[in-house]
C-alpha cells in the first residue's frame, strides 16, 4: 500500500495536466500587478444610502477630502492605475467577451487565446446549451458553462 500511493498521486497529476494540456491556454501570462488593494469608494457614501459607493472627487470649498487633511480618505491618484498591458486581464490570461448569439461567438474563433466566452445573464438554457456546444467546436473557453444546467428529470 505504501508503495502504490506515489503512483496514484502521480497518475492523478498527469492526468490534470494532460486536461489543461487540452484547455486553451492563453497567448501570453504576464503577472498582474495590482498596485492598490482597496477600491476608492466615495466620501461619505458610508453614512448615507442617497451617495452611492462609486467615486467621485469631492468639490465643496471646506471639504477635509478634497484638501487632503490627515487621517481623512484617500483620493486617487493618477498612479493608481493598473498597467495598460494586464488592464481588465482576468487571473487566467484572457480577456472576457460577452456573448448574447452564435454570431458572438463566431467573432471569438481567431482570438480564443486573448479572449474567453461568457454567456449574458439574460440566455435561455437552451440557448446556452447551443452556445456551448458551439464554443467547444470551436475550441473557445466559456466561463460560464456550467450556468442554468440541469440534470435530465423525469417529469
Amino acid at each position: 500500500i505504501g508503495n502504490v500511493w506515489p503512483c496514484v498521486l502521480f497518475s492523478t497529476h498527469l492526468r490534470i495536466a494532460y486536461q489543461r494540456s487540452k484547455m486553451v491556454q492563453p497567448l501570453e501570462r504576464k503577472k498582474i500587478v495590482k498596485k492598490r488593494a482597496h477600491k476608492a469608494r466615495r466620501f461619505q457614501s458610508d453614512l448615507f444610502l442617497r451617495v452611492k459607493t462609486s467615486w467621485r472627487k469631492p468639490r465643496g470649498i471646506d471639504n477635509r477630502v478634497r484638501r487632503r487633511f490627515k487621517g481623512q480618505v484617500r483620493m486617487p491618484k493618477i498612479g493608481d492605475g493598473s498597467n495598460k498591458k494586464t488592464r481588465h486581464k482576468e487571473r487566467s490570461g484572457f480577456y472576457r467577451f460577452l456573448i448574447t448569439n452564435p454570431r458572438d461567438l463566431e467573432l471569438l474563433l481567431m482570438h480564443n487565446r486573448k479572449y474567453v466566452a461568457e454567456i449574458a445573464h439574460n440566455i435561455s438554457a437552451k440557448k446556452r446549451k447551443e452556445l456551448v456546444e458551439r464554443a467547444a467546436q470551436l475550441n473557445v473557453k466559456v466561463t460560464n458553462r456550467n450556468a442554468r444546467l440541469r440534470t435530465e428529470e423525469a417529469h
